[in-house]
């Protein structure tokens, strides 16, 4: 429990740090803001940063989300999805940590457990702000504890869960329902298995494309297995190699000794036959999920290997593990802590603030990513890339980096985007405009 509370605060000073110094790292928050912001109203998520009428379910398979609802009901804020993902993955860290601690003692088992909350999986996935998988980090901790305690019951249900996170997890399920069959020597780990590969193809085959406005899934043209076939060498691309060897690495190689180790499988395999680079290496949220497997697998590894049953030696593996695991945060998100002014600078904080304050709650704003954050619980935003979006109210963009950011040149761009319409500009300095419709 200790660990996992310290691991809550570090997290929650870090997504504290981002909020309040504008850091925003994607329209994500934004997109799951206005998701959490509809099934608080009790309302189907209509996500407007992705497109006029955009169903957000139609996108992803995520269900589970509607749990965002009563959060942000009480907290209307996209400040309150970075806390409930903090508490998320800090409940994993729980979870993980007092297994290891039951079964290696106290000193291992803790080493471990802050291994695992300093991860560089985790780590990333709180630098990249909030994202679905945050729900299924405790659903896989709570169904590998319990499988590996013979809770075979508990690890089902938990597992089965993973179906209504995002639809690649079915995959996984299917990969836990076999190693749950074999461990089990019961037909309900086959049983588990099947739920997996139905809802896997339920949820791309009928729902999502019923639901997306191009009437597919969205995602299934980056399964290229055709360009893998016809360039194997692919697969050993730099950034699919580090991370493939960080995952082993992070444990001392410990997680190869266990057959839970197969569950990364499925994650790796949609992400190395995508043709898009920002799925091979280790920022953001994409290798939260494996976490948990790989720490699962060290800890059963080094509970069943007859040849670690040396307290010393388990001791020593533990500490090895914890100092990996901080030797590579230096590297990773909680390595900007070592220098908070540098990397959270409050320089643009007001003029961010004269920039929101010039925009009225209840307007339609088209924007960029730069504040879209800040907006979404008070008006309807719009990112600016879309090419259906209405003539909006409000138009506030970050002009910081151009060098033609005459004082008017975003009113002046957003009305040649909406031919007919007005445009005037009511807030410039050097790092926003803001234009408002006539």
């Amino acid at each position: 429990m200790i660990v996992g509370v310290l691991a809550f605060l570090v997290y929650s000073v870090f997504s504290w740090l981002q909020w309040k110094s504008f850091t925003i790292r994607s329209w994500d928050l934004g997109i799951f803001t206005q998701l959490a912001k509809d099934y608080a109203h009790f309302q189907a998520p209509i996500v407007s940063i992705k497109g006029h009428g955009y169903n957000l379910l139609g996108d992803h398979f995520h269900p589970l989300l509607v749990l965002l609802g009563p959060f942000y009901r009480l907290f209307p804020s996209a400040y309150t999805l970075l806390v409930v993902q903090n508490l998320l993955l800090a409940v994993s860290v729980v979870v993980i940590a007092h297994f290891a601690i039951k079964r290696l003692g106290s000193i291992t088992g803790a080493c471990l457990g802050a291994a695992y909350a300093l991860s560089w999986g985790l780590q990333s996935a709180i630098d990249s702000q909030f994202h679905e998988v945050a729900f299924a980090v405790p659903l896989l901790a709570l169904s590998l504890v319990a499988l590996l305690d013979e809770k075979w019951r508990s690890a089902w249900i938990w597992a089965a869960l993973l179906v209504f996170v995002k639809e690649d997890l079915g995959l996984t399920v299917f990969m836990i329902g076999l190693v749950f069959a074999w461990r089990a020597r019961t037909a309900s780990g086959l049983c588990l298995a099947s739920w997996g590969v139905l809802w896997f193809i339920l949820a791309t085959k009928v729902i999502l494309p019923a639901m997306n406005p191009g009437d597919q899934w969205a995602y299934e043209s980056q399964l290229n297995i055709g360009a893998l076939m016809s360039n194997p060498g692919s697969l050993f691309q730099a950034d699919k190699v580090t991370t493939m060897i960080l995952l082993v690495f992070i444990t001392a190689g410990l997680c190869l000794f266990s057959p839970l180790a197969l569950l990364v499988l499925p994650t790796l395999a949609w992400r190395f036959l995508s043709d898009l680079p920002v799925y091979w290496g280790q920022e953001w949220q994409y290798s939260a999920v494996l976490m948990p497997i790989v720490f699962c697998a060290a800890i059963d590894a080094l509970h069943r290997r007859k040849v670690l049953n040396s307290e010393r030696l388990r001791l020593l593996l533990g500490t090895t593990i914890l100092l990996i695991s901080l030797l590579l945060t230096s590297q990773y998100a909680f390595g900007k802590l070592n220098d908070i002014d540098k990397n959270f600078a409050l320089t643009t904080v007001e003029s961010s603030r004269n920039a929101l304050s010039t925009v009225p709650e209840g307007v339609t704003v088209e924007t960029d990513i730069s504040l879209m954050s800040y907006l979404v619980d008070r008006t309807e935003v719009y990112w600016v890339g879309n090419s259906n979006n209405p003539a909006p109210e409000y138009v506030l963009m970050d002009v910081s980096g151009r060098t033609d950011a005459a004082p008017n040149v975003i009113a002046a761009e957003t009305m040649q985007r909406f031919p007919g319409t007005q445009y005037v500009t009511v807030f410039a300095d050097a790092h926003y405009q803001v234009a408002k419709k006539q």
